[in-house]
């Protein structure tokens, strides 16, 4: 019965390929659970940014008043 070697060696090369994923996915998910309890703080600043320099930016001419207008 030579074909049950090679579809057993495809199955276990495949689940070590899942396990590895998994494996890969959990260390992932343990390091931003870390990054997340370290540096709260930090991350607190960076969270809300200030949008009016980029609206300000995108704004058509002429739809925000500005005081560089000479009209």
């Amino acid at each position: 019965m030579p074909g049950r070697g090679r579809s057993s060696f495809n199955k276990r090369q495949k689940e070590r390929s899942r396990q590895d994923n998994q494996r890969e996915k959990l260390e992932r998910k343990a390091q931003r659970k870390l990054e997340k309890q370290t540096s709260p703080s930090e991350d607190a600043e960076d969270s809300s940014p200030d949008f009016s320099a980029v609206a300000e930016q995108w704004a058509l001419p002429g739809s925000i008043p500005d005081s560089s207008t000479d009209e």
